[in-house]
């Protein structure tokens, strides 16, 4: 492996230093960091290799801030605790120094060894290992620069079940478009079925029946109904959502819910599967079956064709907070 890869210097070698912190004794009493940190010292690239008690604090950043300029180090890895705690505060600290945030990478040796292995021998060889792979992952680094982009101020929340109401709505009171959408023909989801909810048996309905309707009367919430996402397009804060609306067999923009057409309707209804039976015919979901026996599931012809009612696709910008889990660059 050659270690002329992309340093953010142009295309110079690389030197990178390694730091093992002790965490006190959370990682120190598994792991002997000092071994870990003599082995490291001998992987291709790394020109500085230390331990130190607590790497976080301000006298361990300030030692790798040092370093950074003494050694003109251009990349760092750190082999402390989880990175979910201390990896932006060691990011910070090598910028401070002058390099690139980006150009840091960061080793679990304490969650991911010390807390989980009783032997420290083997702790020891596993904690060298995250550092070698470290190390190898570094090296590919390259840096980055953040920047701002406008966003679409938007939200789409995708089913609307008990979850997807309360979201919407919570998003929604704070002042934000949300766009709610559920493949079936009514909100609600699985609460709508139940009568009581465990551990306290309160009355599902009387939870779930009120946030229905502040969906439905929400001037911050669009529903739609009946409804699947049928693309995702864009990027986190820009995304661009094709949905597809199902026929419903009937003009929404007119109907005012008198409830007459179902009184008149010729279908027959049935648990579970809804069937409607006009002659010898019978139809479900939308599918003519083939009636050898009348009870049967035999798709054969698409209902659609008969009535002329088709899917609408609807095209929706929205951000990213419902739709996709952003990461970090």
């Amino acid at each position: 492996m050659t270690d002329k890869l992309n340093s953010g210097s142009g295309n110079e070698a690389l030197r990178i230093g390694v730091y093992v912190c002790h965490c006190g004794t959370n990682i120190a009493k598994t792991v002997d960091v000092a071994k870990v940190a003599e082995m490291s010292q001998s992987i291709p690239g790394v020109v500085i290799s230390r331990h130190y008690k607590f790497m976080c604090s301000d006298p361990g950043q300030e030692l790798i801030q040092k370093d950074i300029r003494e050694h003109k180090l251009n990349r760092i890895v750190v082999a402390a605790c989880s990175p979910l705690m201390h990896e932006n505060t060691f990011r910070k600290a090598v910028e401070v120094a002058g390099m690139n945030r980006y150009l840091f990478e960061m080793a679990n040796i304490r969650e991911q060894v010390s807390w989980v292995t009783i032997d420290q021998k083997l702790a020891t060889t596993k904690a060298a290992a995250l550092v070698r792979a470290a190390v190898a992952r570094v090296k590919y680094q390259e840096p980055l620069e953040m920047r701002r982009v406008p966003i679409t101020r938007r939200a789409l929340v995708i089913g609307a079940g008990i979850s997807g109401i309360e979201s919407a709505l919570q998003m929604a009171d704070a002042g934000y478009e949300v766009i709610l959408v559920e493949r079936e023909a009514s909100i609600g989801g699985h609460m709508s079925r139940f009568d009581k909810t465990f551990p306290t048996l309160d009355c599902a309905a009387c939870i779930l029946t009120p946030k229905m309707v502040s969906v439905g009367r929400h001037p911050n919430i669009r529903l739609i109904t009946y409804a699947e996402i049928e693309q995702v397009d864009g990027y986190v804060g820009n995304f661009k959502v094709k949905i597809k609306k199902k026929a419903r067999y009937v003009d929404p923009s007119i109907c005012n819910s008198c409830g007459s057409c179902y009184e008149a309707c010729p279908s027959v209804p049935y648990p579970l599967h809804r069937r409607m039976m006009l002659g010898d015919r019978m139809f479900r979901e939308g599918r003519l079956l083939d009636v050898q026996d009348k009870w049967s599931m035999g798709p054969k012809h698409d209902l659609t064709s008969l009535t002329g009612a088709q899917p609408m696709p609807e095209n929706v910008e929205t951000t990213a907070e419902e739709v996709l889990e952003g990461v970090e660059p």
